[in-house]
Parts: structure tokens; sequence; C-alpha cells
């Protein structure tokens, strides 16, 4: 299930336990690969060499930062959206109520409309929801109403079906006390007409959009979905079939566009590129998506192109390397005063910590989405961490505890697939019962997070 093979080095990078020599080694890998040569043959590491990479709760808030700078310099046009296609956008406008709710005096049960005190004459019509204004009721008289009919004028109560009978005459006697105006909805309860119901920057929920309906909306004015392009490289990259001949699926491909757009984004193409600088670097310059996300060749072997086509259009490297586990040779980076590319490492759970780390932060912030608020809970068991870095580690939820999952290798994706947050594990590792941040998944939270289109 790998996107990426091991000439990079990826596959190394997210051991769960360390020795001393293991240790030493990624000292040399985080000082290498994305930011000098490689060390030649024969000559140790310098044990001391500064760690280059920005650290990971840094790295996040860098990525947002730079959304915040675009939104500063330009300030994309709400769009007009019809209600249907508005679920997860953020509103750009103030939802301001066109009526009030209700707009009219309506029954809230099912039952009697009753005029004065009992027994009542039962008018032979009733009075359903839909339909116009009914004739008002006198004292003594009743009539049938149904759940959200209007209130026939001078009516004293909305007296329920089940607190009602009535005698051999037909006349209606209640079985408990009636008080005035008990089961009325009246006009304008919920809000009047011009009341702010929800301020910009709200995000378009099920109950947003139901809520806009009742208030008479067709269509909201939102902020914009940030359009992204996701360009897959690799040369051994299949897109059917099982793995053969030295070539492996590519499980990027199928897994990015869903989860960006879980994220609030537009995916206007997904393209497949192989190991080839020329076609990156005419991806790269010929884009006009808000973001363009990357999928390997971030590292510094034969055929990772990304940073070398970075240098050649002058891009501006945000973040060069990030201290998390694992995913640290990902990298965030200006391409146009309004363009930023996400380079992803190729391998699937290092992919997806590239996207939790600065993808997420930084399409939340161009589409004016709030934040999730940070809340942890203690792990189950322990969560072997590395000695310097973050280190994100699948868990499953389990009443008030988090499990962290196997198969959490940088290659894997079994552990994230029946996963429902990543463990943020601190440099050395967590005990058990020790607290650690989660960053929930999209689809495992509740909310609109379950919508892919």
């Amino acid at each position: 299930m790998t996107a990426r093979s091991l000439r990079s080095g990826e596959d190394a990078e997210d051991a769960d336990e360390f020795d001393v020599e293991e240790a030493l080694a990624l000292v040399k890998e985080d000082n290498g690969a994305a930011h000098r040569a490689p060390v030649p043959p024969g000559r140790a590491p310098e044990p001391h060499a500064q760690h280059k990479a920005t650290p990971w709760t840094e790295a996040r808030a860098t990525a947002a930062r730079a959304a915040r700078a675009v939104t500063r310099r330009a300030r994309r046009a709400p769009v007009s959206v019809r209600l249907e296609d508005a679920l997860g956008l953020t509103l750009a406008a103030p939802l301001d109520a066109l009526t009030d709710l209700p707009s009219f005096n309506t029954s809230a049960m099912d039952g009697w409309a009753v005029a004065g005190p009992g027994p009542w004459a039962v008018r032979d019509e009733g009075v359903l929801a839909g339909h116009a204004e009914p004739a008002p009721l006198t004292d003594g008289e009743a009539a049938r109403i149904a759940t959200g009919a209007r209130i026939p004028p001078d009516t004293t109560a909305v007296l329920r079906s089940e607190h009602g009978q009535t005698d051999e005459k037909g006349r209606l006697h209640a079985t408990r006390e009636v008080v005035h105006g008990q089961d009325i909805r009246p006009r304008g309860q919920e809000c009047r007409s011009g009341d702010q119901l929800l301020p910009p920057g709200a995000l378009v929920t099920p109950a947003v959009l139901g809520l806009a309906a009742a208030a008479g909306y067709d269509t909201l004015a939102a902020v914009p979905r940030p359009r992204v392009e996701v360009l897959v490289l690799g040369d051994e990259l299949l897109t059917e079939g099982a793995p053969r001949d030295g070539l492996i699926r590519d499980a990027l491909g199928p897994m990015l566009p869903p989860w960006l757009r879980a994220l609030g984004a537009e995916v206007t193409a997904v393209r497949r590129l192989g190991d080839s600088a020329a076609a990156l670097h005419k991806a790269i310059t010929r884009s006009d998506a808000d973001v363009i996300v990357t999928t390997g060749g971030t590292a510094a072997g034969p055929v990772d192109h990304v940073h070398p086509v970075l240098g050649r259009i002058g891009a501006e490297l945000l973040v060069d390397g990030v201290k998390v586990r694992p995913g640290h040779p990902m990298l965030l980076a200006r391409t146009k005063e309004n363009q930023h590319l996400v380079g992803l490492p190729g391998n699937p759970l290092a992919a997806v910590s590239g996207l939790l780390t600065l993808a997420e932060p930084l399409l939340r912030t161009l589409a004016a989405r709030p934040a999730p608020e940070p809340y942890t809970l203690p792990l189950r068991d322990e969560a072997h961490g590395h000695p310097y870095d973050t280190r994100l580690v699948p868990v499953v939820l389990r009443g008030d505890s988090a499990v962290p999952l196997h198969y959490n290798g940088p290659a894997m994706l079994r552990g994230i697939a029946a996963a429902d947050a990543l463990a943020v594990v601190p440099p050395g590792g967590a005990r058990p019962g020790q607290e650690a941040e989660l960053l929930d998944l999209p689809w495992a939270s509740a909310g609109i997070g379950v919508c892919f289109t």
C-alpha cells in the first residue's frame, strides 16, 4: 500500500524503539536530506549537529499564518451558493431572519383549538397545516387542528388529542386542566424579522441549512472553498491491479481527494506525473489552484525533484522539514503571491501526517473555518516516541481513553484505516494513563466531515 519506495529513506523514519546508534543515525538524517548535501560515505555524522526541521506545533502555526496572509492580501469575493451545495462552507455574511419564526400563530400539537372554558362544541371543519387562516372561534367552540396549522383567531389554547374526549352529544371535555396559551407557538417565538440568527464565520452544518431554509433562504453568501490540485509523483505507481514487477499501487491518488474535500477544499484536478522534473515544473507553474499538493519527492534522492523545482521557480520555503514522525520530510512553500504548495512525503501514513500538520491548518484558514477545540484523553497503552520529534500515532477511542494501534509505520495504512484520531505523542513517548492531545479524523468526528462531496 505504499506510494513510494525506500529510495528516499522514508520507510526507516518511524521505528517504534530506538537504540543509541539508531538515534545517532536519525540526527544525520534530519540534518541532512532537505537542508544540505548528504554526509559522504565513511564520514561519521556530528552528534551535536543542529536539528533544522521546524517543530510540529510551529509548523502548524506557520501554515495558518500563511493562509491568513493570503486572505489579508487578496480577499476573495463571497460566493452565492444554493442551500444544497453549502454544507461545510463558512458564512460570509450574517444570517438574518427574513421573516418572523413562526410567521403566524401555529399549533404545537395535534388536538383541538378551543375558545373559553369547556365543554366545547366541535366544528365540523378541522384546521390543517398549509391552509388559509380559519374563521375565528367563539367561546365554547372547538375545532380539530393539526400540528403546524394556523391557530384560529380568539383561540384560548390547544387541547392535545390525548387530553380530551367527547361525550355522547359530541361535546368535547378536557381530562386535565387547560392553561391559557398552552401548545400554541406564537408568531415570532423563535425570532423576529431582521434578527441575526448566525454571525459571519459560522460553519454551515446540516442544522444551519435547516435554519436557513426555515428563515426563507434559497442561497447563502459563503466563503469559497480553496481550490486544490493534487500532483502524484512516482514512476513506480500502478493505478489498478495488484502490485507486480517492482511496481506498487498508488494509495495516495484515491485517498487524498476525498480527504481534502473533508477538510473543506475543492479538488480541481488529480494529475499523475511520474518522476519528471520537467513535468513537475510545468504543472506547478501552470496551476491556478490556491493550493498545490504533491506526493513524494520531498527528500534528497536522485528522483526527488520537489526542492530543485521550487528553487528554480523562486518559491519561498516556509517550512522545510518538520520535527514529526512519520512525515518529517514534508514542506510548505509559497509559489505565488496567493498560492501555496504542500509537499507530502510519499509514504501513506507519512502523507497523512503532512495533511494534518500543514494542509489542514492552511485549508481551514483559507476557508475561514473555525479551529477545532483541542482536547486530550489518557492513553490506555504505552505509545513509543521518537528521541526528539513529535510522533503521530493512530488511535481508537474507547470510553474515556485512547488506544494506540499497531501497523503505524510510515508506509502503512492499516492502522489509520481503523483509527478515530491521531494521538500527538511528545518526544520520548507516553506512558499508559498519560494525557495526549488528539487530532480527530474528519469522518470520525460528529459534524460535516462525513460528507466527502
